[in-house]
């Protein structure tokens, strides 16, 4: 089969498209024929061997995928062949072929294409858990969204316009603030022209926001944190700047505010219900329209690290996936 295989640690660029083996069925395993794969920041963290759970190499990078399953292993259920379903794994995704645990697989409803598929789980389910069961936000409330044009940033704008919160939306360019302006922010800051904390300030009348949803890190975090109204949360959920800040202990007490870790991988495995009834909430926002995948135009499995790189360079407006058969 066709994969995307990364040999040594570096830049996406470094990624190259080789003929391998099959992936063999062990007894627990669901092999499917993957059709998509959505590409997220933790693929570009793998490849650079800097994120917190390291696959050994060689691999090939992608945890999430949708596609078809052509084989089960014989302990395996709850599926048949044939079946069109997602998945979610550690990494492997950037393959003709990839094997997953039946705890992993789930189905893909009626007239989802691939593409869309692979392009809603992680971001819609890291968003609403950071969203609903860490940040605890009450519809009325202000939801200050960082790096807001992205996979998840895009994601929590939908959910925190759909909780009937007020979204402002920041991003480092006018063409991406105009997309969050599409899917449900009110106001916007364009923090690569203008102070994210003064104009904070100016949106908020002096107030500051109840959440802030930061996928970004470096600088930008430090100004959210000092954005945050009374009792306000700042829920941590990535690093896509490449610096993770440090945040000083008195801003959180001057405001009785909290800084909050949102590791959506951890909480699948440690409150599996949890984690299901979100799942349930947001398939049922899918079928009411009220939240739907912005995707730019699949890449083809040759360009997977073009896709990557322009997820590092935070070029992506919405999600971006690799269409792999």
């Amino acid at each position: 089969m066709r994969a995307i295989v990364c040999q040594e640690h570096g830049s996406p660029s470094s990624l190259q498209l080789l003929d391998v083996a099959e992936p063999e069925v062990g007894a627990g395993d669901v092999k499917i024929a993957v059709d998509a794969c959505g590409i997220n920041f933790p693929d570009v963290l793998m490849v650079a061997g800097r994120y917190q759970m390291q696959p050994p190499l060689p691999f090939s990078p992608g945890a999430e995928i949708a596609g078809r399953i052509v084989e089960l292993g014989s302990d395996v259920e709850r599926f048949k062949v044939g079946d069109r379903v997602g998945a979610l794994l550690g990494y492997g995704g950037l393959a003709e072929f990839a094997l997953a645990k039946p705890h992993q697989v789930y189905p893909i409803p009626e007239g989802v294409p691939a593409e869309l598929a692979a392009a809603f789980t992680l971001a819609y389910g890291t968003s609403y858990h950071a969203l609903h069961d860490r940040g605890r936000l009450a519809s009325g409330e202000t939801l200050l969204v960082l790096g807001a044009a992205g996979g998840v940033g895009l994601a929590a704008v939908q959910l925190g316009h759909a909780a009937g919160a007020s979204v402002i939306a920041a991003a480092s360019s006018d063409e991406k603030l105009a997309l969050a302006a599409e899917h449900g922010a009110t106001k916007t800051i364009n923090y690569s022209r203008d102070s994210l904390r003064e104009q904070v300030k100016a949106l908020t009348g002096g107030r500051g926001v109840d959440v802030v949803y930061d996928p970004v890190g470096g600088e930008l975090t430090e100004a959210a944190l000092r954005s945050l109204a009374w009792g306000g949360r700042l829920l941590v959920i990535g690093f896509a700047a490449g610096n993770i800040p440090t945040i000083a202990a008195n801003l959180l007490l001057l405001k009785g505010s909290s800084a909050v870790g949102v590791f959506w991988g951890r909480h699948v495995e440690a409150e599996p219900d949890r984690h299901r009834n979100n799942m349930a909430a947001l398939q049922r926002l899918l079928a009411e329209q009220k939240i739907r995948p912005v995707v730019q135009s699949p890449y083809p499995l040759a360009a997977a690290a073009d896709a990557l790189t322009c997820l590092a360079e935070r070029r992506a407006l919405g999600k971006l996936v690799v269409k792999v058969s």
